[in-house]
């Protein structure tokens, strides 16, 4: 039988799925001002060589990566801090060729 996960319960749900939104939306600004850093950066270091397709490529990558870290990061705290890391069940625990005490 399959175990129920925290998250299951409506309250533990909204709890930390409200902790993730408010995690995302602080890492919105930091990704922004990361955008900015990096824009600064490349017209003191360009000057006028800098081209607005190479500004939207930076704003782009920048501001993406930062966020799609920060997601990921975010899921797993999300699933360890709600306890639904422990609601796993682990398939190999009776498998004699596994050591789980590395």
């Amino acid at each position: 039988m399959v175990k129920r996960s925290p998250l299951d319960n409506r309250d533990t749900s909204q709890v930390a799925w409200a902790r993730y939104r408010r995690l995302m939306k602080g890492m919105a600004l930091v990704s922004f001002g990361a955008v900015l850093l990096a824009l600064g950066w490349l017209r003191y270091t360009m000057g006028d060589a800098l081209t607005i397709h190479m500004i939207i490529a930076t704003a782009a990558g920048v501001g993406l990566s930062v966020l799609l870290g920060a997601a990921l990061m975010g899921l797993v705290f999300l699933s360890s801090g709600s306890g639904h890391d422990e609601a796993i069940e682990d398939p190999f625990k009776d498998d004699p060729d596994m050591n789980h005490d590395r």
